[in-house]
Parts: structure tokens; sequence; C-alpha cells
């Protein structure tokens, strides 16, 4: 692994973030900056936090921290969406599918924490 960029985890993360992104732009205006906002925040957190985990690899535990920041902001992002499918049924018209792709990546990312906290050589 040369870098963040080779991590499943992370690739898998940027896409569902941009996708996410897209969405919470169709939002009524009066939710761009209230559901909308706390989607972008929630699903940017997630290779956010693989990016900066993984430039503090050289620290296990500082690695598996961020590593478990990026998971729950998985759950979080979950949380989001449906929301907005309850309140806004047609702003993510294939919800049950982005729902499915995010809770892959956090049984993912789940799985990669735990070949940290067994493998990982500082």
């Amino acid at each position: 692994m040369k870098s963040y960029k080779d991590l499943d985890i992370y690739n898998l993360g940027l896409e569902l973030f941009y996708l996410s992104h897209s969405y919470s732009l169709k939002l009524p205006k009066y939710e761009m900056y209230e559901l909308g906002s706390q989607l972008r925040r929630s699903s940017d957190s997630v290779p956010t936090n693989i990016v900066e985990g993984y430039g503090r690899k050289r620290y296990k535990a500082d690695f598996i921290k961020f590593l478990t920041y990026s998971w729950a902001s998985c759950l979080e992002t979950v949380f989001h969406i449906e929301k907005i499918t309850k309140l806004y049924p047609d702003v993510i018209p294939n919800h049950e599918e982005l729902i499915n792709r995010y809770n892959e990546l956090s049984a993912k990312i789940f799985n990669f924490i735990k070949y940290v906290e067994e493998n990982w050589r500082t």
C-alpha cells in the first residue's frame, strides 16, 4: 500500500460522497443548509478521516481512531439518507441501493479496523 488511494474503502467512500453530495443539492432550499449540510458533512467525513488516519498510520492508535471516525460517519450518513427518504421521497430515487452501498462500506471499514488492530506494525 503506497497511498490511501490504494485503499478500497477510500475509493468507495469518495465515490459515495460524490453521489450523496449531488442528492443533497436537490433538497428544498430551506433544507439545503440543514439536512443537506448534515448529509454533505457526514458523507465527506468518511473518506476524509480515512485520509487523515492514513497520514498517521505510523501511530497505530491514531490510525484506528480515524478509521473509527470514518466508520461512525458512514453510519451517520445512512441515518441522514433515511431521514431524507422519509421526508422527501423523490430526492434520492435509488435510496435502497445507496443505503446498501453505505452499509457495505461500513462493513469494509469495520473489517479494516479489525485488520489494523490485529496486524498493523509500526
